[in-house]
């Protein structure tokens, strides 16, 4: 048989097999579940879609209600960061004052009245400023107490450094001081003063005091203070022993009418120790007394 022959009947052989499978009634039922693309419905996808609301165009009640305010009439010129400043009062770094009287009380000591005065103001920026500090008192007609006048200047967020000179004025002989100290807020809204003072003949003496305001209510505040006071060497002509000369504890409770007035009453401890002690007993002061005042805080 020739090769052509042989290819005939291949063919023939193939058409017939094709033919019988079509004929095939399992293959007419496989055939009939398969989807035709012509008869698959499309899919229904609109009641699946999110929908964004429309944003109206009528305006709001607060918009209605809203009544734009005139145009300018004086348009801001041309002008220098420091007349903006001026205008604005917006210098950060502008000069304040405040006076304040902490303590201007009546007491009685070693049995006779008494006016105690505890002061101070300032001048000055957030930076640096003029600080001047007085106390003392006056007892039937005789003052005894020091002024001070120190430089402040701010070394950190809750503190800052002071340096001045100080005078005591008394019976006897008056001293002049040279003052280096801090004044802060310590933890717990502690306020701390502490001063470290050089005077004539190699006299030294230091000072600590501390302080705390409990808020009772808006207007009743509860002010606890303790004071020291130290010398490095005696002063015979002042009744001064060296060492831990006196301290001081109050406890003052306040009314504020206002912020700045204030009415106030308390209890104050005072005791002296060593040397000084020694000589208030030889001039027949008491060296240990608690006595009630009755005062009034101020400040401008």
């Amino acid at each position: 048989m020739s090769t052509t022959s042989r290819v005939c009947t291949l063919v023939l052989v193939l058409h017939a097999a094709a033919a019988a499978s079509a004929e095939d009634p399992a293959n007419a039922d496989h055939a009939e579940h398969q989807p035709s693309p012509e008869l698959t419905p499309p899919q229904d996808h609109e009641g699946h879609e999110h929908t964004q609301p429309q944003a109206s165009s009528e305006p709001t009640e607060s918009e209605r209600g809203h009544v734009a305010p005139d145009p300018p009439q004086h348009p801001m010129h041309e002008m220098s960061s420091e007349r903006m400043i001026e205008l604005m009062q917006m210098e950060d770094d502008a000069p304040f004052s405040k006076l304040l009287f902490d303590e201007l009380e009546w007491h009685e000591k070693s049995n006779q009245d008494a006016v105690h005065w505890d002061a101070e103001g300032w001048y000055g920026t957030d930076y640096d400023k003029a600080w001047l500090r007085t106390e003392g008192n006056r007892i039937e007609g005789k003052y005894e107490g020091l002024a001070e006048l120190f430089w402040d200047r701010i070394v950190g967020r809750w503190w800052h450094a002071q340096a001045g000179v100080r005078h005591d004025f008394r019976e006897g002989p008056s001293r002049d001081w040279i003052g280096l100290g801090v004044q802060g807020i310590a933890p717990h809204w502690f306020e701390v003063e502490a001063t470290v003072y050089f005077g004539e003949q190699g006299r030294t003496t230091a000072r600590f005091s501390g302080e705390f305001e409990l808020l009772i209510t808006q207007r009743l505040v509860l002010q606890p203070k303790v004071e020291f006071d130290l010398y490095g060497k005696d002063d015979p002509e002042n009744a001064i022993g060296s060492g831990l000369a006196d301290s001081e504890i109050g406890l003052r409770l306040r009314y504020e009418i206002r912020r700045e007035i204030a009415p106030y009453v308390g209890l104050v401890w005072t005791r002296s120790y060593g040397d000084t002690a020694d000589f208030a007993r030889a001039a027949g002061d008491d060296v240990d007394e608690l006595r009630l005042v009755a005062g009034l805080r101020l400040w401008f």
